[in-house]
């Protein structure tokens, strides 16, 4: 297996396309980027460019806040892990969540029991499978796959098109087969120019619509 710290970056994605796979704006996206969260690991000029890696990570860091874990937790956690996890340590270390003195804090596995960064044992640990699902949902579309767990046409592939959402098993970026289905006409292209099927159209559509509603809130 290739070391973590060795592996290198896969896909292509400007701020925007992480966001709409994380589930935030893209200006948040280049905040926790300026404030250490997540890297641009493909580019740090500007535009920044992230990686698939990268992607995942910002759906980590997401749940974390999601969880009400703290910003500066997150922080130290990186610090902390980075050693040991490589460069996206925090989809790759073996991490969960927890609740003691009163606030949600980020634990860290060790010998069967799950500890927090002072090396203090907790006992009581919520959703540690949700951070492992996250990268099966970025696979299958990004974060909109909590509120549409049946999609099922779409992928994530670092491999294909730059890692852009796609039809499944196809050369064609899930954008825009969504923006063709909307007009005039466009259905029955994607049907007999692409050979899609009613299903693989209307998935791109709802992974679109559900995409933008995410970038508008």
């Amino acid at each position: 297996m290739t070391p973590v710290h060795h592996m290198p970056p896969r896909g292509y994605y400007l701020a925007r396309e992480v966001g709409s796979l994380a589930g935030v704006s893209g200006d948040r996206i280049g905040q926790w980027a300026r404030r250490g969260y997540i890297r641009s690991s493909q580019s740090t000029g500007r535009p920044r460019v992230y990686s698939f890696q990268d992607v995942a990570e910002a759906m980590v860091v997401h749940e974390l806040l999601e969880r009400g874990v703290r910003h500066r937790d997150i922080r130290q956690a990186l610090t902390s892990l980075r050693d040991d996890f490589g460069d996206w340590p925090l989809t790759h270390a073996p991490i969960a969540t927890g609740t003691g003195q009163g606030r949600p804090s980020l634990l860290i596995e060790r010998e069967g029991a799950h500890w927090d960064l002072a090396d203090r044992p907790w006992q009581q640990v919520l959703g540690v499978e949700d951070l492992r699902r996250i990268r099966e949902n970025l696979g299958r579309g990004g974060w909109v796959v909590r509120n549409l767990p049946d999609l099922a046409h779409i992928e994530v592939d670092p491999d294909r098109l730059s890692g852009q959402p796609a039809i499944r098993g196809r050369r064609l970026a899930a954008e825009d087969a969504a923006e063709l289905a909307r007009v005039s006409g466009g259905r029955e292209v994607l049907k007999d120019g692409y050979e899609l099927t009613d299903e693989e159209i209307d998935d791109a559509v709802r992974w679109a619509e559900a995409t933008e509603q995410l970038a508008a809130a």
